[in-house]
């Protein structure tokens, strides 16, 4: 491949990077309904709606690519905190700071997956709770129990006690309800989801 072709693929990989870079951030500001191909045409700074054509099929497109890179990205940040670690409280506690680390780095890529209805724009995608991720993090739950370091038998509802005070923690953190950084109540959302399901 000579280098000019090179720089054009270069240049078409860029393009479509800051498209979906730019409908994250308008999403998660004012929702998928809310987002026109106008504007996130406006926003990538490119010239007309047909250039985003080239790259995606329409808006729904761009959505169910963005929810794919996400769950890929944090399927892969799991994979590597299940790696690193045999201990399921430290491995709940990675994933808990990697949540908290995004609200903080990357809060768009949270609301997407924390506070967008994402049945109503892509209902053909597997709800979040059926993603490889989320499962990753039900059989971390479900190790938990089976070792006897967590309380409970329905790993369903274990899951939905921990994470859900964790989510509620980070939504008002992203929507500016927690006067102080999410930063700040990390350690104590951290405690509380923990003490709920562990085995004393």
């Amino acid at each position: 491949m000579d280098q000019e072709q090179q720089d054009n693929n270069q240049k078409k990989t860029d393009v479509r990077d800051n498209i979906l870079r730019s409908a994250l951030r308008l999403f998660a500001k004012q929702g998928y309904f809310n987002t026109s191909l106008t504007d996130i045409k406006d926003a990538a700074g490119v010239k007309t709606t047909s250039a985003i054509y080239q790259h995606f099929k329409n808006k729904q497109a761009i959505a169910s690519t963005l929810y794919a890179d996400i769950l890929d990205s944090l399927s892969c940040s799991i994979d590597d905190i299940r790696r690193r670690n045999r201990n399921v409280e430290q491995q709940l506690r990675e994933i808990v700071d990697l949540f908290f680390g995004l609200a903080e780095a990357a809060p768009e890529v949270m609301r997407f997956i924390l506070m967008m209805k994402i049945d109503e724009f892509l209902p053909g995608e597997k709800p979040l709770h059926a993603t490889a991720p989320f499962q990753k993090m039900l059989q971390i739950i479900q190790t938990g129990i089976k070792a006897g370091k967590i309380r409970g038998n329905d790993p369903q509802l274990v899951y939905a006690q921990f994470f859900g005070i964790i989510n509620q923690i980070l939504i008002m953190q992203l929507t500016g309800v927690l006067e102080q950084g999410g930063g700040n109540y990390q350690t104590k959302a951290w405690m509380a989801a923990w003490n709920s399901i562990a085995r004393n």
